[in-house]
């Protein structure tokens, strides 16, 4: 982030629809050149520079000179229900300030998050050439073979959020967002996020992790929607395409066949059968049905013969949360652990940008089996 005020100068000028000439003009400049200059890094603006540009461009000097800000860049999509436009805008502006933070941070401290071997760039690049036209087979296809590359083992839900960090370079963050929100996909130049709701139900949460790194895999070909209304009874066909993939990716017919035939089972035991694979799998029971309908391992007037409350919840009373995740990732912590201990930022920014307290961001490295670097 070295050249930060330049590419906030070119962010805000591209956001603004303001011509480089223009900017110019605005500051006093000979010519467009100059304002080139400064936003590829090969001039420093003056404060006189800077001063105009605030002016020009109606912004805060935070705006042009912090890096925990994203600016014109970082493309969301949120899959969310009955979260207003503006909780959600506040939301994302939080949002954007930690994983701003993280990405400026990184550097400093000697981190980086590559993608840590050549058959986990193959699955995920065969991921990325599905395109909308794509069959939802082809979705499938891309999962199971993910599933494999990435080693999930006998429960993918389990391991599945470190393997995305550790094998793809994708960072997965378990957040407490605003009420309504289930998780969402950020896109960076130079870095991708998955921020998950942590409070949702075990099912929800997976089927929001595997759904959400099908938009990450494939968003130059198909970029999702800003906002996804999860209770959308019309899906667009991306959407439905996220759908198979996190349904395979979760439940590979490899791990599938382990469980046997379902056609023979009375309705009784069917509804039993779902209800505890689907808690054995993290999975939540309706998904698992539908999974063994498109695999053929149970008929479609079988699955249609079960009632939907009969599978609500997996069969409880009401939602059972499991264990919550801890907040945020051991990776994330740790690096603003040794941000703080470095001097690159101070305890109580670090603990507005977490949206904690001082005493809980104490807990929160403890949590992660970290000493906090800083006595309360």
């Amino acid at each position: 982030m070295s050249n930060i005020i330049g590419s906030r100068f070119k962010a805000l000028r591209e956001r603004s629809s303001i011509k480089t000439s223009e900017v110019a003009q605005a500051l006093g400049l000979e010519d467009d050149d100059s304002i080139s200059a400064i936003e590829n890094g090969d001039r420093q603006p003056s404060a006189d520079d800077i001063v105009q540009a605030m002016r020009l461009f109606k912004v805060s000097l935070e705006m042009l000179t912090d890096p925990f800000l994203l600016v014109n860049e970082g493309q969301f999509s949120w899959r969310q229900s009955g979260v207003s436009g503006a909780d959600l805008a506040e939301y994302e502006r939080d949002a954007g300030r930690f994983i701003a933070a993280y990405r400026a941070l990184s550097p400093t401290l000697g981190h980086t998050s590559p993608i840590n071997s050549s058959l986990a760039k193959s699955a995920a690049d065969r991921a990325s050439r599905l395109v909308e036209r794509s069959s939802f087979e082809n979705a499938v296809s891309a999962a199971e073979n993910l599933a494999k590359t990435l080693r999930l083992g006998a429960i993918p839900a389990e391991g599945l959020p470190n393997a995305i960090e550790r094998e793809l370079g994708i960072l997965v963050l378990m957040v407490d967002p605003t009420d309504g929100i289930s998780g969402a996909a950020c896109k960076l130049s130079d870095a991708d996020v998955i921020l998950i709701n942590r409070r949702d139900v075990p099912g929800r949460r997976n089927f929001d992790l595997g759904h959400e790194l099908f938009h990450i895999l494939t968003w130059r070909a198909m970029p999702p929607a800003h906002i996804e209304d999860i209770n959308e009874l019309q899906r667009s066909r991306v959407e439905q395409l996220a759908d198979n993939f996190a349904s395979a990716l979760l439940m590979p017919s490899s791990v599938i066949a382990r469980y046997g035939d379902w056609n023979a089972l009375g309705t009784q035991d069917l509804i039993a059968k779902l209800n505890s694979v689907a808690d054995e799998l993290r999975v939540t029971s309706s998904a698992l049905r539908w999974r063994l309908v498109g695999l053929e391992k149970l008929s479609s007037a079988s699955a249609k013969a079960v009632p939907d409350e009969r599978l609500r919840h997996n069969g409880k009373d009401k939602p059972d949360s499991g264990d919550i995740p801890r907040l945020y990732a051991q990776s994330f912590v740790e690096l603003f652990g040794k941000a703080i201990a470095e001097g690159k930022i101070s305890i109580r920014r670090a603990a507005a940008l977490l949206q904690l307290t001082i005493d809980d961001l104490s807990q929160l490295f403890i949590s992660y089996n970290i000493d906090p670097p800083f006595e309360i």
